[in-house]
Parts: C-alpha cells; sequence; structure tokens
C-alpha cells in the first residue's frame, strides 16, 4: 500500500513539476513578446517622428522656394506645335 502512494505521490509531483516548466516557458515567451512590441512601438514612434519633420522641413522649403507651375498648353498652341 505504501508503493502505491508513493507512486501517486511521484506522479502528482512529476505533473506538479512539468506544469512549473511550461508556466515559466509561457511566462517568459510572454515577457520576449511584450519587449518586443515595446521595441516596435519605440522605433516606430522614432521613425513617426522623423517622417514628420521631413514633411515639416519639406513644407519650409517650399514655402521659401516655390517651384513655378508649369503652364497649360491651350489647344491652339498645341495644333501649332504638332504642324511644325
Amino acid at each position: 500500500m505504501a508503493d502505491g502512494n508513493q507512486t501517486i505521490m511521484e506522479k502528482a509531483e512529476a505533473r506538479f513539476v512539468d506544469k512549473q516548466k511550461k508556466t515559466a516557458e509561457r511566462n517568459k515567451a510572454t515577457a520576449e513578446y511584450m519587449s518586443e512590441a515595446r521595441a516596435r512601438e519605440i522605433k516606430t514612434a522614432k521613425l513617426r517622428t522623423l517622417r514628420l519633420a521631413k514633411e515639416e522641413a519639406d513644407r519650409i522649403a517650399e514655402a521659401l522656394n516655390p517651384t513655378p507651375k508649369k503652364k497649360r498648353a491651350t489647344k491652339k498652341a498645341a495644333a501649332m506645335e504638332a504642324k511644325t
């Protein structure tokens, strides 16, 4: 009878240790996932800041040095060019 109880206790302890290992692995995987997600958020925020700064610099440069707009060709001018 004592052998039967000892076997049951060993099985229960083995299951308990197995559950602890799985829980530790799950916690480690979750921590890695959260760490990667946080790093991605930081990188995205940095890139967004850089993009917005570049867009603002481009707007300022455009305001200081506007590019001349092309004139639309009229039908008569297009017909004259086609003849020549």
